[in-house]
């Protein structure tokens, strides 16, 4: 169908069915919209079995009330040409003469049976599962979008299908939503169509008897059976409209359409269909019962079954085949690899293993993905974790290592999810924390996590906890992790591209060993290391000059300026704290060489002084929303930053340096003077 025709037809349609309420039709024009309504109405209900999920067939709602207006229209159209014409087509005549039998009892009995059916029955059943659906599929939306950043942190999913499948979930929550209202239309669909049956039986024997002269067995006759025939010419597509809405409203997410997916379901249990045809076949030995349909229905059953193939037998003795055993190991290689210390650890308590059993647990492969996201986050590759029990550690409790060090310990306990937020004391559970942000919650039972998303908590399963304590322990300890052996890797990596580079720097200007100092610091201070092209030619330059560690630091920093400098900002603004001149001035003459580096050597009342200065212009930038940061000269930026790091470790120290390259707009919020005064 050409795309701008099908622009057109709906809008056009639902003008003609306005239309169709005013304007009189003539009864062969009702005959055709009565045949292509039943029609429609068998299309959905076949399109509603044959889609895989509710989404596949977004337009429901929708279309559900197009059909119902369409539907109610017809109903007008054939009432006008009943009480004025006694005559509303050939469709309406046949259905109240010959489905009935010309008979106003039966045809009573059928409408009424049709309507139960569809009233009673199947919508009050659809209108509940709707209405379930809608208010389960809202209440999910947090935690499923939690899952989904969980995900995307987690790096097993990139930012596209993130956006994917949250544009998924607003979909479903708006089809079930619009599902809930609309199955409202087929309730009131069904109550209208009693009442204007009612309307035309009352009307019809009125108008027969007082305007047209009948008798009253004449017009009941008449009238009757025709308000009879547009009753059951409009229930019939009603009732498949409304068993179209029970299907989609019931649907699950499956992998097929619904009869694929029930003949393979069934299928699967073919011991089940033949105890079911053997007592079909049984059920002939009753006295009294007929044999031959019980013959027929348990013979079918036995011959569908009869063709499923047989299941899986079970697996074979382990007598079969002896295989012969490899030789032990050596005892020495066992002692060293039992000696060898891991770099990294993740160690569960027992009954957490099944967060790493391979049929039903994620953790590992999150392990996995969370390797690939700090390696492009960071520019370390993630030394591979070693996850294994121990029956050591209390129960629920998983315990971080690295280099055989704990380094951090929480709780997971088993079957319950972390609900993180106020109004939790009415759930059961127990008290826990989130051990990355020291966000206090409660861990409540799994079964439970819908109830605790309505109090409006933020609710992580177990392994999302595990992964963000870890990952937020590797980015802290990222210098710990990168080992000599991992530089020179990165260093080979650099050199395939950028030789030239690799050549000048390492081993004719740097060891090894001074450019792993220098990468580490960097770590330590926040700073990822991806861009080593740049830190190493950085690096060649100073190292003509002096291969102090410090002035190695300031001048890789310095050659990453704009992007150190980027990480800070907020909308192309970095919010800056300055020092006094006359403040920065006695620093950089207080600094003095020390074994661990060059140290601000002040008296404890001026350094007291400072930090208080800092921790007030911090709090006051983070009150405004923004993140600021402390920008003084290159030679004070390290020592200095040591100072700070003690009392604000969330406060970064920038150089002059590395913000003069960057196009950012610097907004100043404070000057620390320590003892000194602001000059006004």
């Amino acid at each position: 169908m050409p795309k701008r025709l099908s622009q057109y037809i709906v809008p056009v349609g639902i003008v003609l069915i306005i239309l169709m309420m005013v304007v009189p039709l003539p009864a062969v024009v009702l005959d055709t919209l009565i045949a292509a309504n039943i029609t429609l109405a068998l299309v959905i209900v076949l399109v509603s079995m044959y889609v895989k999920r509710a989404l596949e067939f977004s337009s429901f709602p929708s279309l559900l009330l197009i059909a119902t207006l369409f539907r109610l229209a017809l109903n007008i159209s054939a009432t006008r040409l009943v009480l004025t014409d006694g005559f509303a087509g050939n469709v309406i005549d046949a259905f109240g003469h010959f489905v009935v039998g010309g008979s106003l009892i039966v045809g009573l009995v059928i409408f009424l049976i049709l309507f139960i059916v569809q009233f009673i029955v199947i919508t009050k059943g659809a209108e509940r599962v709707a209405e379930v659906g809608a208010r389960f599929t809202l209440d999910a939306m947090p935690g499923k979008q939690m899952a989904i950043d969980a995900d995307l942190n987690a790096g097993l999913i990139d930012e596209a299908t993130a956006r994917k499948r949250r544009t998924e979930i607003t979909s479903e929550a708006s089809f079930y939503g619009a599902m809930d209202g609309a199955s409202k239309f087929v309730k009131g669909d069904a109550i209208a169509a009693i009442i204007i049956t009612v309307v035309n039986l009352v009307g019809g024997f009125a108008i027969g008897m007082l305007q047209r002269g009948l008798s009253a067995t004449d017009s009941i006759q008449t009238y009757s059976l025709l308000s009879i025939g547009d009753g059951l010419v409009s229930q019939i597509p009603a009732l498949l409209l409304s068993v179209a809405t029970g299907l989609i409203v019931t649907r699950s997410a499956n992998d097929g359409d619904m009869g694929s997916t029930v003949s393979r379901q069934l299928g699967q249990h073919r011991r089940a269909l033949l105890i079911g045809g053997g007592a079909a076949l049984a059920l002939c030995l009753i006295p009294g019962l007929p044999k031959l349909p019980f013959l027929i229905a348990g013979a079918v059953v036995l011959g569908i079954a009869s063709r499923l193939p047989k299941q899986p037998a079970e697996p074979a003795d382990e007598r079969a085949a002896a295989v012969e055993e490899p030789p032990p190991p050596d005892p020495t290689e066992v002692l060293m690899g039992e000696m060898r210390v891991d770099p990294l650890e993740l160690a569960l308590a027992p009954d957490l293993v099944d967060l790493v059993d391979a049929s039903g647990g994620d953790l590992l492969e999150r392990v996995r993905a969370l390797r690939r996201k700090v390696a492009l986050e960071l520019g370390v590759v993630m030394p591979p974790v070693r996850t294994r029990d121990d029956l050591e550690l209390p129960l629920s409790t998983y315990v971080v290592r690295i280099s055989g060090v704990e380094v951090g310990r929480g709780q997971a306990p088993p079957g319950t999810v972390l609900a993180i937020g106020e109004g939790l004391e009415f759930l059961p559970g127990r008290a826990g924390v989130e051990p990355v942000f020291g966000l206090a919650g409660k861990w409540v039972p799994a079964e439970l996590r819908h109830q605790a998303d309505l109090t409006g908590a933020t609710v992580v399963d177990r392994a999302s906890v595990i992964i963000t304590h870890l990952a937020e322990i590797v980015r802290i300890h990222a210098s710990r992790l990168l080992g000599r052996e991992d530089v020179r890797n990165l260093t080979e990596v650099v050199k395939r591209t950028h030789p030239v580079v690799v050549e000048e720097l390492t081993p004719a200007a740097l060891s090894l060993g001074q450019v792993q100092r220098v990468l580490q610091t960097m770590l330590d201070e926040g700073v990822p290391i991806r861009d080593l092209v740049r830190i190493f030619e950085s690096l060649s330059l100073q190292a003509k000059q002096s291969t102090d560690p410090d002035s190695l630091v300031e001048a890789a920093r310095a050659g990453l300026g704009p992007a150190i400098a980027n990480r800070y900002a907020h909308e192309d603004t970095l919010t800056a704290i300055t020092l006094d001149p006359r403040l920065e001035q006695q620093l950089l003459e207080s600094l003095r060489p020390t074994d661990s580096g060059l140290q601000v050597l002040i008296d404890t009342a001026r350094a007291e002084s400072i930090l208080a200065d800092l921790t007030r212009l911090t709090e006051q930038g983070e009150e405004r929303g923004v993140s600021p940061v402390l920008v003084c000269s290159p030679q004070l930026r390290g020592p200095l930053r040591k100072l700070v790091q003690m009392a604000l470790p969330r406060l970064p120290v920038l150089s002059y340096s590395e913000i003069a390259g960057s196009t950012l707009r610097i907004e100043t919020i404070g000057v620390v003077n320590g003892a000194y005064p602001v000059a006004a």
